[in-house]
């Protein structure tokens, strides 16, 4: 089948939304499918065969885009909207599938061409306006909340990245068909035995010193603060040990930097800065410790992931956006409270033998339910709902 993806994002950047659009990709075309992307004018090419990438124009004074809402956005997503509708005029597609935003002018876009949508969700659109901290306007809320509606009853089907979204998708049509397909391929490769030397030698660690490795976005969910004020309990308790952070923007870099300075843990923090995605698992190799402080929102970080296949420890809150993964035999589990997660910290490297096998365990979860075989089949059931009045036609791409 022929899909026209209409994805409201830099592609590629080494990021969550981009990372789990490469594999859904990736997926599709080793179904025998094939798709054209309509994507933001920024991004790293990317090279597939059976995949073709139209960049929409880029809006004067424009250069880059951030992370979560922005009305900065708002030209972007008309012009991949603009670039969407000649794609849909010149080429003959089968289905639509869209991404976050972009579903809302996909739906409108199927619906002319009476064509199939698929819905691909990677998060609550109104909850971002509270995890981003964009808007307390309850009219804006209203809004995005009724196109999420708008595009949830529209949708032939749609492609869910956790189980809270499942219940988000019911709570508004419980007819619609809903496939939970986790982004574990788009977290990262596993780490290589031995590769974190290097990380260690280039931050001037030495070997016996404990790491604690945070990895991702600075933004302000995360919950960066709270990682700070726990580590000063670590550092208490253990003063050789040192947090390293790999991500973050060099402004957002600046401001933890000045976080960490306030709560008096600054000699013992290292900001790596941004890294290529392809070292991340030499960080996660040169660490004794993983850490997710996540305070706000319900979606599954994408991290988790990968922490889960290194086969380190995870310390990280006891919430939903954790919990739908992670339970207290892979991961050391604590509540949202700078006391209780520096003691979680602290568990993890005071009592090595008990975090060797919560690791295992860890990775011995990520190697059977997140497995890639797991993901391509859940893409498969996907596309039956998608193409289920083609499927003759379709079965040879599929088997």
């Amino acid at each position: 089948m022929r899909i026209l993806m209409i994805a409201p994002e830099p592609f590629f950047e080494p990021r969550g939304t981009p990372f789990s659009e490469y594999h859904r990709i990736r997926a599709l075309i080793e179904l025998g499918h094939t798709v054209d992307l309509v994507t933001y004018p920024f991004g790293r090419d990317v090279s597939l065969a059976g995949l073709r990438v139209f960049r929409s124009a880029r809006p004067p004074f424009v250069s880059e885009v951030g992370i979560g809402p922005s009305w900065r956005k708002l030209p972007l997503d008309l012009a991949v909207f603009a670039t969407a509708c000649r794609r849909a005029l010149w080429g003959k597609y089968d289905a639509i599938h869209s991404h976050e935003e972009g579903s809302w002018f996909g739906v409108v876009l199927a619906g002319l061409l009476r064509l199939p949508h698929l819905y691909d969700m990677h998060s609550s659109l109104p909850q971002q306006l509270t995890n981003f901290a964009y808007s307390r306007s309850r009219l804006v809320k209203a809004v995005f909340g009724a196109l999420e509606r708008f595009v949830i009853r529209r949708s032939r089907v749609v492609i869910v990245i956790c189980p809270q979204l499942e219940e988000v998708v019911r709570g508004i049509d419980a007819a619609v068909p809903s496939v939970l397909i986790e982004n574990a391929p788009g977290s990262g490769d596993a780490p290589v035995e031995g590769s974190g030397a290097a990380v260690r030698r280039e931050l001037g660690i030495d070997a016996r010193t404990p790491v604690v490795l945070y990895t991702g976005t600075f933004e302000a969910y995360q919950g960066l603060d709270l990682l700070f004020a726990s580590m000063r309990a670590v550092i208490a308790a253990r003063p050789d040990a040192r947090l390293v952070l790999a991500g973050g923007r060099p402004d957002q870099i600046e401001t933890a930097r000045a976080q960490a300075a306030a709560v008096g843990i600054a000699d013992a923090v290292i900001f790596a800065g941004q890294r290529p995605a392809e070292e991340i698992p030499s960080f996660l190799d040169a660490a004794d410790v993983l850490v997710s402080p996540r305070s706000l929102g319900t979606n599954t970080p994408l991290k988790i992931y990968q922490y889960l296949r290194s086969g380190r420890p995870i310390v990280a809150t006891r919430l939903l956006t954790h919990t739908q993964v992670l339970d207290d035999d892979v991961a050391f589990l604590t509540a949202a409270t700078p006391d209780a997660f520096g003691a979680g910290v602290l568990a993890a490297i005071a009592d090595p033998d008990r975090a060797r096998a919560i690791g295992a365990r860890a990775r011995h979860l990520a190697d059977t339910k997140y497995s890639y075989e797991a993901y391509l089949s859940r893409t498969r059931d996907a596309c039956a709902h998608l193409f289920r009045d083609r499927a003759p036609q379709m079965a040879g791409g599929v088997a």
